[in-house]
């Protein structure tokens, strides 16, 4: 009889663990628990340095580097400010409305826009000069409230367009090559809009209502504007071609990623751009592009290790999976997907709950095509922020307490998975896909 350690997924299951836990418990720095992944995933060689720093190389990395340099720009040139007072001269005069009116903002621009990470980089200097406008200083329990509205709005809400959102993407191709299911925008709108969309952003707006109070003063006799500067006007146009790119990703077939990170280069050119050297070393968080790579390789050595299939087999044998009991097999098609975002997070999910949707389908008796779709809610509701590292990277934009977003994170799991999955099961069932 072998010993349970020489098994060969327990030394790369030990060092996921390790480091899921630190990252839940915050221990330690996020960029410091992702640096020790990285020496003991390479000291301990249990996948292939391309797997490991696997991140770097990801659309994901990049997004966020591109959008700390184009945060620092729009900052500088004083956009952000013009923007922001355009907008807290009329969504300031209560917190309900400052709240919602980020969240409707945030989920309104995943329509023209694809990329999460870009939406949070560019809202999140504006959403900035707009609480500054409105006396919500930084360190504020009511700006960390605005910077989590940006994370989880563009995060959470998003899940329910198609292209604007990459764990969506993921499950679309996943679906196409193991199962020749093309995914189409409206259904998929209409299935998962209503409940996931617009009542899950009416909960999210009272909770940051309740858990992150504030006091928004109203600006009183602002000065008009001041014309637009050379430099505002060239960044605005830049901003411009940037967003139609993004819009128009799927005629060209030039990623967000790339159009970001061009876009980036240019603001750093010497004497065409707007960043100096010193702005951009002292400006871009090199924490949290170490995290999100961090993240990124884990769900990519989760998933070459076979950590990911192990489990999904292992839930799949214990899952109460009952065609004579659809809302139980409901409940339980969400646990799994909840239960593999502790490991593979958001991004990686759909790769490996898809693969298993015909079996899902088997036991369950419910179509292949809905057993396919039910995974949204899971991985769209994070149980805690490292599992979605668009809530990571707004948390690090904004300088908001780990505690804070974990929070937020549990009560906006709770609230959804106790009062919007039964109605999204039924929902489910008024449409006929159960």
């Amino acid at each position: 009889m072998s010993l349970w350690f020489t098994h060969p997924l327990f030394l790369p299951s030990l060092i996921v663990g390790i480091t899921i836990l630190l990252w839940a418990t915050s221990l330690l720095p996020e960029f410091i628990t992702a640096l020790l992944f990285f020496t003991a995933a390479m000291a301990a060689k249990i996948a292939p340095p391309e797997v490991v720093f696997g991140g770097f190389a990801s659309s994901a990395f990049w997004l966020v580097f591109s959008g700390f340099v184009l945060g620092i720009a729009i900052r500088k040139t004083g956009l952000a400010d013009r923007a922001a007072g355009a907008l807290s001269a009329r969504l300031t005069d209560s917190w309900l409305r400052m709240v919602a009116s980020v969240v409707l903002l945030s989920y309104a621009l995943a329509f023209v826009m694809p990329s999460n990470m870009g939406r949070i980089a560019l809202l999140m200097p504006i959403v900035a000069a707009m609480a500054a406008r409105a006396g919500i200083g930084e360190g504020t329990r009511g700006w960390y409230g605005l910077a989590l509205a940006v994370g989880f709005g563009t995060f959470e809400l998003s899940a329910t367009i198609l292209p604007a959102n990459v764990p969506n993407l993921v499950m679309s191709g996943a679906a196409e090559g193991a199962w020749g299911i093309h995914l189409n925008y409206l259904p998929y709108l209409f299935l998962h809009t209503p409940v996931l969309g617009w009542l899950k952003g009416l909960l999210l707006v009272g909770l940051i209502c309740w858990l992150f109070p504030g006091r928004p003063q109203p600006p009183e006799n602002l000065p008009p504007p001041a014309p637009m500067s050379a430099d505002e006007k060239r960044l605005a146009w830049l901003l411009a071609v940037v967003l139609a790119l993004w819009v128009t990703g799927s005629w060209h077939g030039i990623g967000p990623a790339w159009v970001g990170l061009a876009a980036a280069c240019v603001t750093l050119l010497p004497r065409v751009g707007f960043i100096s050297g010193e702005e951009f070393s002292t400006g871009v968080n090199v924490r949290t592009c170490f995290y999100v790579a961090g993240i990124l390789g884990l769900a990519l050595t989760v998933t070459h290790t076979g950590i990911g299939e192990a489990v999904g087999q292992a839930l799949m044998r214990v899952m109460p999976l009952d065609a004579d009991r659809p809302f139980t097999s409901f409940l339980a098609l969400t646990g799994i997907t909840s239960a593999l975002n502790f490991i593979m997070t958001a991004n990686g999910v759909p790769a490996l709950y898809t693969t298993f949707a015909q079996s899902f389908s088997d036991a369950t008796g419910f179509p292949l095509l809905s057993v396919i779709m039910i995974q949204v809610m899971g991985y769209s509701t994070p149980l805690l922020p490292y599992q979605a590292s668009p809530i990571v990277v707004a948390m690090a934009l904004g300088k908001v307490p780990v505690r804070a977003g974990m929070v937020l994170c549990i009560a906006l799991a709770l609230g959804s998975y106790l009062l919007l999955l039964p109605l999204d099961y039924l929902w489910y069932r008024l449409l006929g896909a159960l």
